[in-house]
């Protein structure tokens, strides 16, 4: 199957790129089942952008969170990292609390909220963890995580105002 979402019901155009920039367009995410991991990002809510297989031993699927200008790429013949290798992948989000109980209505197991130690950005893994929000819901401070059924790890991240330049 080969397709490309061009229906500008459920595809945003953003504007191109200008001169001199470098924009995150795509995170190549290694999965062990293309099918399984389709369902999961889209049973989240995700756009399918794009379903391709060319030859035998090539078929990638392209899915865009909501609201996202940054996609996700997975497949067969896409990815030399193990599946389950990405780790850290982050989705800023409003409300933090409001994030993780939708997800949680979706059926993905989530972690509780967190904050790190030292009140900056969290360890890897589940080192400085300390439970609950960022004092006052810090922007940039709360986050909580959750893995897809092949273990790539997302982080959501608490983010109401962005500091300048973002």
């Amino acid at each position: 199957m080969n397709s490309v979402d061009t229906n500008s019901t459920s595809a945003t155009a953003s504007a191109p790129v200008k001169p001199g920039e470098f924009r995150l367009e795509v995170v190549v995410v290694p999965v062990s089942d293309v099918d399984r991991a389709k369902s999961f990002y889209q049973s989240l809510g995700w756009r399918l952008d794009a379903e391709v297989a060319v030859e035998v031993g090539y078929r990638l699927m392209q899915l865009t969170p909501p609201g996202s200008g940054c996609s996700i790429i997975f497949g067969e013949g896409v990815a030399s990292a193990p599946p389950g290798s990405a780790q850290g992948l982050h989705l800023a989000v409003y409300d933090i609390d409001t994030a993780r109980a939708d997800l949680i209505s979706r059926g993905v197991e989530v972690s509780e909220t967190f904050h790190d130690v030292t009140g900056v950005f969290h360890h890897a893994g589940t080192e400085g963890r300390l439970d609950g929000p960022a004092p006052g819901h810090r922007d940039y401070g709360s986050f909580a995580s959750f893995s897809d059924p092949d273990g790539n790890g997302w982080i959501l991240q608490e983010i109401k105002t962005r500091l300048p330049g973002r």
